[in-house]
């Protein structure tokens, strides 16, 4: 029987939540394309503020502000020549903020799908390798471990983990799931691809993690109790986590980011809470946010793994 302990006797990490709607929130300069990216290239110190919001609430673990410093958003030409500037920035902004929590903060290297958010089919491993050689050299001297994110193919992950190589920061793979199938209680990555294979894939590439984010919280449940499941079959000892988004389920011709989408009014940080308790009861050892959560549910969150400890 699962326990009701947030902690049970495990460790249990806190992530941060999503960036971008923080940093609209917060003032910072925000608009399509540039995303998230625009804060770093007109106004860096909002980014430095969300961080700090983040660590103020509780979180172990901040997410470099990386995710869209690729073409799509800022354009091919300004990621020519700016490209490898901002993903440095981005990535010493969070090692700067960490450094300054008074306690262990770590930093994780946010690697996004770089061909496009939530379309397995627009994947090119011609075109994301040159992309991701920049983020990866770009981030590398700041991070504690890589995060993969928002995946929705295992080819993604692979090319993650050759690019990476050896380098001895430890890989984090997160993929992207289907908010409207989970077939005969198997729940699916966007590509189609079963989330069994998907732990085979990272046990098979080293990962230290492997988590579920950016989509619906019910279909998370699924997804962990097949993970743990499979790294269990496989003797493994592949850590599973989630952090899903706020949106309302999202089509199936998608981007993210793609503009703002309006957030459920169900997903309060107390409503977002009771998602999370399941997750742990189910195994989960590490937990967050995606779009949509902020630092209230972080702090709620944080609150309660406390309480339990």
């Amino acid at each position: 029987m699962a326990s009701n302990s947030l902690s049970e006797t495990r460790k249990v990490l806190l992530l941060d939540g999503g960036t971008g709607r923080e940093l609209a929130r917060a003032g910072a300069p925000f608009r399509q394309p540039e995303w998230s990216a625009l804060a770093l290239i007109e106004a860096p110190h909002y980014v430095s503020q969300v961080h700090q919001r983040y660590i103020d609430a509780g979180a172990d673990i901040i997410t470099t502000n990386s995710y869209a410093v690729v073409p799509f958003h800022i354009g091919a030409e300004r990621f020519a020549t700016q490209g490898k500037a901002l993903v440095e920035l981005a990535g010493r902004l969070a090692r700067e903020a960490a450094n300054a929590a008074g306690r262990r903060v770590r930093v994780a290297g946010s690697l996004p799908p770089v061909c496009g958010s939530y379309r397995a089919d627009l994947f090119d491993v011609a075109a994301a390798r040159p992309i991701l050689d920049v983020l990866i050299s770009g981030l590398r001297p700041y991070i504690d471990h890589w995060q993969a994110e928002t995946l929705s193919a295992i080819a993604e992950a692979r090319l993650v983990r050759e690019l990476i190589g050896e380098d001895g920061i430890p890989l984090w793979l997160s993929f992207t799931l289907k908010d409207d199938e989970v077939i005969a209680g198997r729940p699916r990555l966007r590509s189609g691809e079963d989330v069994r294979d998907a732990v085979q894939a990272a046990v098979q590439l080293g990962a230290e993690s492997l988590l579920f984010n950016c989509s619906q919280p019910e279909v998370m449940g699924d997804a962990v109790k097949a993970a743990i499941a499979e790294r269990n079959a496989l003797g493994a000892t592949l850590a599973i986590g989630v952090y899903a988004n706020a949106f309302a389920p999202q089509p199936k011709d998608a981007e993210a980011n793609s503009g703002l989408d309006e957030i459920r009014a169900d997903l309060t940080p107390n409503g977002y809470l009771a998602w999370v308790k399941e997750w742990l009861s189910l195994g989960a050892s590490v937990v967050g946010g995606c779009c949509g959560i902020g630092p209230e549910h972080i702090a709620e969150i944080r609150q309660r793994i406390d309480q339990s400890v």
